[in-house]
């Protein structure tokens, strides 16, 4: 950030293809940096993770760069046919959450509708030849044939990573798997679907304990669905959860081992002015995340963001506009569809700033220290690196001025759904439908 308190951005990288010829498995379904912002890592709706690793050299320099390379590529999911429903269960992976890192290796838990799996990335770059009992085709030889003693050779070989899973977590979801979340105590994580939230150990596959289950007894009842599920930062026994009601849930394990009582609940009641009919749809939360420092939690939907504090459950301490401007024309949106898309939000390192994103492939960054707003857009028609990122705005009507563009004429098929944030600096990852854009605070 510049020291004024305006975000100077610009552009760093773009990761793939830029032809305009899209197959719907390359559409970037998630973005997640790892904790220390060294790998990056995508899933697609094909169900193939992509990690990317920081370039050391980007590091090294003065002033820093932001470039990350291709590290490894491997496929985390493949279609399915449940045969009791009759139901296809598609690859896309909807989440990636990163474990901490213990050893030189990486893991990593991916998931997509039903089945969550934890991934372990490594590097290999030695192998051993020259064994007794093996041949060069890898065979056993026969006993009888080895007259000699060898000393197996330790040989370098070209760095390979291997992505290998570990562990597959299955049969635990009747509904649509939407969010996964480790624990602090990076012994546990929890996975949620629409109507329940399970907890399961990383080392046990055949088990999850159900803690929270919203399900009615008849489903003609139903009046709201779980739409994201996230761990306290640093309290193992705290999570929360949103709803399709526009409600937060703070949960509490030491109280009961069924949280379907929540400990609090945040909610902003309505504002009548603006009731209508689609009020109820614009009302879901389709992403919550808590602060890094624990005490904070962003909600967002579908035309603000909100900044709640863990303490105060009555309303919100800040409330930031997306795209206010869509508001006279929710009825073409819900025609099309676009009224049901789930916009996410992340949080900055420090806890000062937002982000989330918007349609014609824009994105808003909020500075809560200055209440400065800006609108950028992930375009593949400035892509030299360093050039600044111009500020877009959007006009709703009257005279336009030159560097506006008419609310008419947004791109609702561009959306920037899923954004990342580097733990550490000013590094952002931005999915815009196949690419990856990466942009860093101005050099």
């Amino acid at each position: 950030m510049a020291g004024n308190g305006e975000a100077a951005w610009c552009f760093s990288q773009i990761k793939g293809a830029l032809d305009d010829d899209v197959t719907d498995a390359d559409i970037i379904s998630c973005v997640e940096f790892n904790h220390d912002g060294e790998l990056l890592a995508t899933g697609d709706k094909g169900g193939r993770v992509v990690i990317f690793q920081r370039d050391p050299a980007s590091k090294t320099v003065s002033p820093r760069r932001g470039e990350y390379n291709v590290y490894s590529t491997f496929q985390s999911h493949e279609p399915e046919f449940d045969y009791l429903k009759s139901l296809e269960i598609e690859e896309k992976i909807n989440k990636i959450r990163w474990l901490r890192r213990k050893n030189p290796a990486h893991f990593l838990l991916s998931t997509n509708d039903k089945t969550v799996k934890l991934w372990k990335v490594s590097e290999r770059d030695k192998s051993f030849e020259g064994y007794n009992t093996k041949g060069e085709n890898g065979l056993t030889k026969d006993p009888q044939n080895i007259t000699a003693l060898r000393v197996p050779s330790v040989k370098q070989i070209p760095l390979m990573v291997e992505a290998s899973p570990r562990r597959i977590f299955a049969n635990a979801h009747t509904y649509h798997i939407n969010s996964i979340s480790v624990n602090s105590d990076q012994e546990t994580y929890l996975s949620a679907d629409d109507l329940r939230i399970n907890l399961w150990h990383l080392e046990v596959t055949k088990e999850s304990f159900n803690i929270v289950d919203i399900k009615p007894t008849n489903m003609e009842e139903l009046t709201e669905v779980i739409t994201a599920a996230e761990f306290h930062p640093t309290e193992c026994n705290v999570f929360v959860y949103s709803s399709s009601k526009g409600t937060i849930r703070l949960c509490d394990m030491r109280s009961s081992a069924l949280c379907d009582r929540h400990s609090k609940q945040f909610e902003e009641p309505e504002n009548p002015t603006n009731r209508s009919f689609f009020s109820e749809i614009i009302s879901s939360i389709s992403d919550v995340k808590l602060s890094n420092s624990g005490r904070y939690m962003i909600s967002r939907d579908y035309l603000s963001i909100k900044v709640w504090d863990l303490h105060m459950e009555t309303k919100p301490i800040e409330t930031y506009v997306v795209h206010e401007y869509l508001r006279a024309k929710l009825c073409s949106l819900y025609e099309n569809d676009c009224i049901f898309d789930k916009f996410e939000c992340c949080w900055n390192g420090k806890d000062t700033s937002i982000m989330t994103g918007s349609y014609n492939n824009f994105f808003r960054v909020f500075d809560r220290n200055t209440k400065k707003d800006v609108t950028l857009e992930a375009s593949r028609d400035f892509l030299k690196p360093k050039t600044v990122l111009k500020p877009r705005k959007v006009c709703t009507g009257g005279k336009r001025k030159k560097d506006e563009i008419s609310v008419d004429c947004l791109d609702f098929n561009k959306k920037i759904l899923h954004t990342a944030w580097h733990p550490q600096e000013n590094i952002i990852a931005v999915a815009a439908t196949n690419n990856l854009f990466i942009f860093q605070d101005k050099f």
